[in-house]
């Protein structure tokens, strides 16, 4: 119980701080978002992989369960979006949300205060694996921009170059010099609590309105995802606490960001967001008994 408390306390404060000051000012959530995704996360994506203890074989079956999962709750949404004759908005909207996981404002610090600096590790492994795969695919998913669309996103990420500089270190047993790595690691210690506070803001814009697809919206993203990413996790012969992790990051809430990429590329604005709002606040009751039965 304690170290539920430990994981869910902290988060829910953070957000509830963010959710009070996007009470009372106007915000900018764009101008946060890029300063996070251009600035702090990479920051942070370097440090954790050139300090990162995490084996080679480890980290690739963690991102091959990714994969897979991935693969599976597209078909998924595909598949129920037809049967349930979802018009065009509305399959693109169930796609981004069942896919679209929130493991960076609030996977990595749940995963962090619940499991400490080794469980980070794989969280931020896992994070970096969804961004790359996100900005890729859904351009082509959601918009059928072509491959060539996906791939200019992702070499416009600076997350990308984080993590190709962060690799080429850790295989060369490098280090950056020390005033630069005590910069990078400033820069990446604010990505958490600047993501837990856009969080807080977004949640505090969102009407409570929720429906039938809504609530089918969250169960596939906190509980049928993070029952297929743990069958897949075993089959792949993942155990411990790279297997606690991916399904914990497996069962976070819809991103917030979800809704940015379907403003741009096409979808229901306002299912999705009511989506992200429901499955926020659920998870604040489902993660807890993730990380207990991941425990056992």
């Amino acid at each position: 119980m304690a170290v539920l408390i430990s994981a869910v306390l902290p988060i829910a404060l953070v957000a509830l701080a963010g959710a009070w000051i996007g009470r009372i000012f106007e915000l900018d959530l764009q101008t946060l978002a890029r300063v996070n995704i251009y600035v702090m996360l990479p920051a942070l994506v370097l440090t954790s992989l050139t300090e990162t203890t995490l084996a080679f074989g480890n980290a690739i079956a963690i991102v091959a369960a990714f994969l897979l999962n991935t693969a599976l709750l597209y078909l998924l949404a595909v598949g129920l979006g037809r049967s349930l004759k979802f018009s065009p908005d509305e399959q693109k909207s169930a796609i981004a949300t069942t896919l679209f996981a929130n493991v960076g404002n609030m996977g990595l610090p749940f995963v962090l205060f619940s499991l400490g600096e080794a469980g980070l590790e794989r969280a931020v492994l896992y994070l970096v694996v969804s961004s790359l795969t996100i900005a890729s695919l859904f351009p082509i998913v959601l918009k059928g921009a072509g491959i060539r669309t996906g791939v200019r996103l992702t070499l416009r990420l600076p997350v990308f170059w984080a993590t190709l500089a962060g690799l080429v270190l850790q295989a060369l047993g490098g280090a950056l010099p020390q005033a630069i790595e005590r910069g990078v690691a400033l820069l990446g210690s604010g990505a958490i609590p600047i993501a837990l506070v856009m969080l807080g803001v977004q949640l505090s814009r969102t009407q409570f309105a929720f429906g039938y697809r809504e609530l089918l919206g969250a169960g596939l993203r906190l509980v049928v995802s993070p029952l297929s990413a743990y069958g897949i996790g075993r089959v792949l012969g993942l155990e411990g606490l790279d297997l606690q992790v991916l399904v914990l990051q497996a069962a976070m809430p819809v991103a917030v960001n979800s809704l940015i990429w379907v403003t741009e590329l096409g979808g229901d604005k306002v299912r999705v967001a009511r989506t992200i709002v429901l499955s926020t606040l659920l998870s604040f009751l489902t993660l807890p008994g993730v990380l207990w039965l991941t425990a056992l």
